[in-house]
């Protein structure tokens, strides 16, 4: 079972879509996630959230719960971003964004604004050259803020290397995942 973990909507369960095609981050994983930022800002209060890859919507919508701004989610799933926008209502969170399309259609724009934190949990099997390339994107034309927080969710035994773009940061094992911390390059 999934759920928001904390903020205002602390404790209210998220629908996960059916099967094996979504792995859906853990509560301790997203708990050391959320602690780890909150660690870094200060707080989420005010802050532009973007979660490529957003499965049920549990990050970006822990992500409101905080404080963010807002959080644009992006599902390529037409079912799962249709599951992703009735969880942001369930729950009652304002400025969830639900993007029904690939994440290498969605970065092809820069956005209006950038993000404050950025946050990409692939399935496993993706390409590390192809989620490399969109990371590369992501660093540059607008993207991120100047001391944005870019965070990579992989399998431990996957390779993955950060383009120049954004700089290594540190990393963080639980189990068989590891999150990955990148800024901004200078």
């Amino acid at each position: 079972m999934t759920r928001i973990i904390a903020g205002t909507a602390g404790g209210r369960q998220l629908k996960t879509p059916p099967g094996a095609a979504t792995r859906p981050t853990t509560d301790r994983v997203r708990e050391a996630l959320f602690s780890s930022l909150e660690s870094s800002f200060g707080s989420l209060d005010g802050l532009r959230v973007l979660d490529l890859y957003a499965g049920s919507g549990a990050i970006g919508l822990e992500a409101l719960s905080r404080g963010a701004t807002s959080a644009d989610l992006v599902e390529r799933d037409k079912r799962t971003a249709a599951l992703i926008r009735a969880n942001a209502q369930g729950v009652g969170l304002a400025g969830a964004t639900v993007h029904a399309t690939t994440a290498e259609a969605y970065v092809k724009n820069p956005p209006p604004q950038p993000f404050d934190i950025v946050f990409l949990d692939p399935p496993y099997e993706l390409e590390t050259a192809l989620l490399e390339s969109l990371l590369a994107a992501l660093g540059a034309d607008g993207w991120l803020a100047e001391d944005a927080m870019v965070i990579v969710e992989r399998s431990k035994r996957g390779d993955f290397t950060w383009p120049a773009t954004i700089d290594h940061i540190r990393e963080k094992k639980y189990g068989e995942t590891i999150l990955w911390y990148g800024q901004p390059h200078g």
